[in-house]
């Protein structure tokens, strides 16, 4: 029988997930390799390293089966949204950050998408007010995006 992916609602955030792993070889493989194995494809990652641990942060396309794999695996692992905006060209970044100074937010960390097959590059982004960075986006003409967006 085939497994059933739930459909996000055209609203839902964008899901982030933050393993922790140890800082040893192969583990980022590991983890990626145990996702790719249930189709559940990686498209937006940032990997932030110490000397003794290495957070993977990163987007998925399924995260209802994201979150039972990690589990599944006793991978310690948190998830929390994130806003993800869309644009059209370099030059664009200073506009998405003057809109984040216009509304006085703070960014915690941004990375890029790795793949939006047919679409423009995308930017992933963890802020202290998420609501308030999308209606400033909103207001800039930037397109945002949701779950429904990255999901196939």
């Amino acid at each position: 029988m085939a497994e059933e992916t739930a459909v996000a609602s055209p609203s839902e955030p964008v899901h982030q997930f933050s393993v922790f792993v140890p800082n040893r070889m192969g583990r980022m493989y590991q983890v990626v390799r145990l996702l790719a194995e249930r189709e559940v494809h990686v498209v937006a990652l940032s990997v932030l390293d110490t000397t003794d641990s290495t957070i993977l942060r990163f987007l998925v396309d399924d995260p209802d089966r994201a979150r039972s794999l990690l589990d599944e695996h006793a991978l310690p692992f948190t998830e929390n949204p994130v806003v993800c905006v869309e644009f059209d060209y370099e030059h664009q970044l200073q506009e998405i950050l003057a809109a984040l100074c216009e509304a006085e937010l703070n960014l915690h960390y941004i990375y890029p998408f790795l793949i939006r097959p047919g679409s423009k590059p995308a930017l992933v982004m963890s802020l202290e007010c998420p609501d308030t960075a999308e209606e400033s986006f909103r207001r800039h003409q930037f397109r945002v995006l949701y779950q429904a967006d990255i999901s196939r």
